[in-house]
């Protein structure tokens, strides 16, 4: 499946291919293909474990497919106000970019903020760029805790697609949106949650286990 985002993209990507094949440059036509499949594989929207099977409501899933660059502590100046654990997730062109919730809640905030195109890697990224956060309210052990993950863009990517709304209630794994062209992902847990990646790890949305609820 491809994610209607991409669309207008691939239909550009495809008209110089079409003119090559108007003008009856049959072979030029051909190799100009690449570019529009290119595209398309870029907004590709694979089902996953979570379309099917209902996630553990006691772990917290990686929201993005990509290498996770940073776990631990959070770098310095970019959580949000409070105590947290930070996971940055970086995706490279490649990397499928469909981006899922990490645990079931309601949407408490969306927000969006202008701001540069720095390469997704470099740290600087994590409080220049531009980029979207979402704060969830997540039902744990009878109470609500607060986690916060937001899409952020890079060198290529420089759009990115948020598709939930405060007081929205969504799915662990669902759909949120999606970031256009390589990008990063940062989520922030609270402090007592445990960790379950290292840096290094690939992780894949809606299906990687990245932290867990306290006394799980």
């Amino acid at each position: 499946m491809i994610d209607r985002a991409g669309l207008p993209a691939i239909g550009i990507a495809a008209v110089p291919a079409a003119v090559a094949a108007l003008a009856g440059r049959g072979r030029l036509a051909l190799g100009l293909t690449l570019a529009p499949a290119a595209v398309a594989a870029f907004f590709r929207d694979p089902d996953r474990r979570v379309d099917h099977v209902p996630a553990d409501p006691d772990v917290v899933l990686s929201p993005a497919d990509g290498k996770v660059m940073h776990v631990g502590d959070p770098q310095p100046g970019v959580a949000p106000e409070g105590d947290w654990l930070q996971v940055a997730i970086f995706l490279s062109v490649f990397d499928v970019h469909i981006n899922r919730s990490p645990a079931a809640g309601v949407v408490q905030s969306v927000s969006y903020k202008p701001g540069k195109w720095l390469a997704a890697y470099t740290a600087e990224s994590a409080t220049e760029n531009e980029c979207s956060e979402i704060t969830l309210a997540v039902p744990v052990g009878g109470a609500e805790r607060p986690l916060v993950f937001r899409q952020i863009v890079g060198l290529l990517a420089r759009r990115v697609v948020t598709r939930v709304v405060p007081g929205q209630r969504i799915a662990a794994g669902e759909r949120i949106g999606l970031m256009k062209f390589g990008s990063r992902m940062d989520v922030f847990v609270p402090r007592d949650c445990t960790l379950e990646v290292m840096r290094g790890d690939r992780v894949v949305a809606g299906e990687t286990v990245i932290a867990r609820w306290p006394g799980v």
